[in-house]
């Protein structure tokens, strides 16, 4: 996990027997990255920032007493000096500055502003409540007023940033910067897990799923780096996915469900909600498949039946529940009040079959049964999903309606029209199921492959396509005339600088390539049994790896002249493959 107990032996001598048991030891790494370039400057034309470039070079973390290759920074009594600063790639952690002496001989006051954007790194902090167009510092510290030494070292800020942009406050002050680095603080994990095929733009869009789950693989299974900096329950469901296909079974899923039901004891929904304890269901049945873990499975035993019964007494025998008075799906949905309950009912019978399962592997014939019954009594009240693209995908899901009918009235209806990130994923899912492979891999390119085409390294907690028109990208300043692709746009919860650009549910197509273009699809706990059934589309050819309990299933499809697929799969020996 991300922080374990250090023994006595770790710690120098001089710590006794009273710091036994008292100390940790952060197991997570921290690599240091020079910036990639300057985006911008403000010194008011009058030179106030000199030397810059220096601050592109690799550093050693050591001040520069000589005053060489040094940036200096300078103020007026009028014009302060600014500098905008791209590490190239979205980060969590925070920033390294050296510096190398100063006009003054106390420490100098400067403004640091960490961003997801260009935008973000030169806006205001909202005072109060969430704007379009202005940031929050409601999770993590973005925007810090703060005194620099006059030399040595300082760090400063743990947020989700790509940009940082420095600011000196003082009037007829000059600070000198030897360094500014940024400092990512991550999990130190192979990508057992990989995917290339014939189309580049799939194999960034693949790549960049699993970064942006990998940022938030921190302590714990995070949902955001820079907002929502906790566990959220039906949020992991598509990261889970992700870091099945990519890193294994990772003890970070574990010990975050560990945490979740500490945290949110029965007869409490986990995060309050109760569509996120359905999914605490679902995560649970899909992480059994994978890892094939029996003592966390029985770990979990008396939470989960005590959430069957919990569940099982709030719906009637006319299929009418009472769970909660609250129906969430996603954000995106909330507005479809009448598509919410349906989805929200679907998913109840999802989570149900699920806990079945749940208690088949857990030899809790009753309570199989019981959940069976629960699932069964729901699908006597149907809703109608009211063309709510995230309904009828739960509804398919779950068995209550076909598939192809449900992609054929809603869900591939207008194309990427109507996906969010997090629900796309479920979208996905139900084109699959429907056999419309070539559907779904297009609209991976265009929904998914847009926000790269903004400039995107990481996958937002929202996107829509319409946000495109007149928009610019996040890596440069806005040009007049054009909007922010960041600052102008979200609803909701997160409009503005507060919408978060590395969320990790918005990760499902690097799962759903895996499954589907790979095709690998676990068919009973632990991959002992695995069928590889993979759905090319329009590519030329795939190849990439699965990792497992028993280690790493290579993989290779080529797509023959006469439209069949050759298949090259090398697997370990205990696991069964069906093709």
């Amino acid at each position: 996990m991300g922080i374990t107990s250090v023994t006595k032996a770790e710690l120098p001598p001089i710590f006794g027997s009273e710091y036994k048991g008292k100390t940790q030891k952060d197991e997570l790494t921290r690599v240091f990255i020079t910036p990639q370039r300057i985006v911008w400057k403000n010194d008011g034309g009058k030179n106030l920032v000199r030397n810059e470039e220096v601050l592109l070079n690799t550093g050693n973390s050591q001040p520069e007493f000589t005053k060489r290759d040094l940036c200096s920074l300078i103020s007026t009594e009028e014009d302060t000096a600014s500098i905008l600063l791209d590490y190239g790639k979205e980060l969590h952690g925070g920033l390294q500055l050296v510096l190398g002496s100063s006009s003054r001989s106390k420490p100098s006051l400067v403004r640091i502003r960490f961003g997801e954007s260009v935008g973000e790194c030169n806006s205001q902090t909202a005072e109060k409540g969430w704007k379009v167009g202005f940031s929050t510092d409601d999770h993590a510290k973005r925007d810090i007023i703060m005194e620099v030494p006059r030399d040595g070292l300082i760090e400063i800020g743990n947020t989700g940033f790509r940009f940082v942009r420095i600011d000196l406050l003082q009037k007829n002050t000059t600070i000198r910067l030897r360094e500014a680095r940024a400092i990512l603080r991550f999990r130190d994990i192979p990508y057992l897990g990989s995917f290339r095929s014939s189309d580049e733009r799939l194999n960034q869009i693949w790549l960049t799923g699993a970064y942006t789950v990998h940022l938030n693989m921190q302590e714990y299974l995070w949902d955001g780096i820079k907002r929502d900096r906790v566990i959220w329950l039906g949020d992991m469901h598509p990261e889970v996915a992700t870091i099945t296909s990519v890193f294994g079974a990772n003890e970070v899923v574990p010990i975050s469900l560990d945490l979740a039901c500490e945290q949110f004891p029965l007869p409490g929904w986990m995060n309050g909600m109760s569509a996120y304890s359905l999914w605490y269901l679902i995560i649970q049945k899909d992480w059994y498949m994978h890892s094939g873990d029996i003592s966390f499975l029985k770990k979990h035993k008396s939470y989960i039946l005590g959430l069957i019964d919990q569940i099982d007494a709030k719906i009637d025998n006319n299929g009418i529940e009472n769970l909660a008075k609250e129906r969430f799906l996603d954000w995106p949905s909330s507005p479809n009040k009448e598509g919410v309950e349906a989805g929200y009912r679907a998913l109840i019978v999802w989570a149900m079959k699920d806990a079945a399962k749940l208690c088949d592997f857990l030899n809790e014939p009753e309570y199989a049964k019981k959940s069976r019954l629960c699932a069964e009594r729901m699908n006597g009240n149907i809703k109608n999903h009211n063309n709510l693209k995230q309904a009828a995908s739960l509804m398919a899901i779950a068995g209550i309606i076909n598939a192809k009918k449900a992609c054929d009235e809603v869900v591939s209806v207008g194309g990427t029209k109507g996906f969010s990130t997090f629900y796309g994923y479920y979208m996905l899912q139900t084109q699959a199921l429907a056999g419309q492979y070539k559907q779904a891999i297009d609209i991976i390119r265009q929904f998914w492959g847009a926000m790269l085409d903004m400039g995107a390294t990481t996958f937002w907690e929202d996107f829509n396509m319409q946000w495109l028109e007149n928009a610019a990208r996040l890596d440069e300043i806005t040009p007049a005339g054009k909007k922010d692709i960041h600052g102008n746009f979200g609803a909701f919860c997160y409009p503005g600088y507060r919408h978060s650009f590395c969320h990790g549910w918005a990760s499902g197509p690097t799962a759903w390539m895996s499954e589907h273009i790979l095709g690998v699809k676990i068919l009973e706990p632990g991959c002992k049994k695995v069928k590889i059934e993979p759905h090319l589309g329009d590519l030329e050819w795939v190849e990439g790896s699965f990792p497992t309990p028993y280690g790493i299933i290579k993989i290779k499809h080529i797509k023959n002249n006469d439209g069949k697929i050759s298949s090259e799969i090398n697997a370990p020996k205990d696991i069964m493959i069906i093709k």
